[in-house]
């Protein structure tokens, strides 16, 4: 997965939650984690010290679990989320159709980075990666459209952070079928082909969001290799990076 989008800001409103906030968010820190409990409703966050650099665009490009759109598209955006994360599921739900159809009509190109770092939260212990892994099937397997629809349809079945179970890999292989998927790219999910590729993919992804935000949190959107704003607030900042390069 992919064009580029912001997520959170650059600055720590976002990724610093408030205890009045309602929104979960993320925030993955280099070594010590800081678990603060009355954050935010089920929230956790990972803080970290590191100074902002440069996010490398080359290495956004390999790691990436697809990169979808023309690569003539005037917009490009990278995607960062956690199959796990709450509000990543909100930011699909607001703006996935939007990006869909930028995509579509050849003005915007999407990478998508999956990042697991929330395995811990789910009852698998893994479920994060192994997620992660089958978007890896899927986007090596199948064209844009099934994908998209995979995309979607994972963070639409989420399971609960916390919860007593989450989907198991067969699990994610019916989902995939239900969206398109070959037999082939099914066992590929069904047997964890790609859950280690998936695993150094996210690690890759992380390092290089950590030196374009600051920080690692998800949802986030780059554009330019710089953190997008009111990425939660509808799809009014895709209009805008749209709109710029028009």
């Amino acid at each position: 997965m992919s064009n580029k989008r912001k997520p959170e800001p650059k600055a720590s409103s976002k990724y610093q939650p408030r205890a009045t906030s309602s929104r979960t968010t993320y925030i993955l820190a280099g070594a010590a984690i800081v678990v603060i409990a009355a954050l935010v409703v089920g929230g956790v966050l990972w803080n970290t010290q590191r100074d902002k650099g440069g996010a490398d665009e080359a290495v956004l490009s390999e790691n990436a679990a697809l990169i979808i759109g023309a690569p003539s598209a005037p917009q490009t955006i990278d995607v960062f989320e956690d199959f796990m994360c709450p509000v990543c599921r909100e930011f699909e739900q607001q703006s996935g159709a939007a990006i869909t159809t930028a995509i579509d009509d050849g003005r915007l190109r999407v990478r998508y980075h999956m990042l697991t770092f929330l395995d811990d939260e789910s009852s698998s212990g893994d479920y994060s990666s192994r997620a992660a892994g089958a978007a890896q099937c899927v986007g090596s397997g199948e064209d844009k459209d099934v994908f998209l629809k995979y995309h979607s349809a994972l963070f639409a079945d989420q399971p609960k952070e916390g919860g007593s179970s989450d989907l198991s890999n067969a699990d994610l292989a019916r989902i995939a079928s239900a969206q398109g998927a070959s037999p082939a790219t099914q066992t590929c999910i069904s047997d964890g082909t790609k859950v280690d590729e998936a695993k150094a993919a996210a690690e890759q992804s992380q390092t290089q969001l950590q030196k374009a935000a600051g920080q690692v949190g998800t949802p986030t959107v780059l554009a330019g290799g710089e953190p997008v704003d009111g990425i939660m607030s509808g799809t009014g900042w895709l209009d805008q990076l749209l709109a710029d390069k028009g």
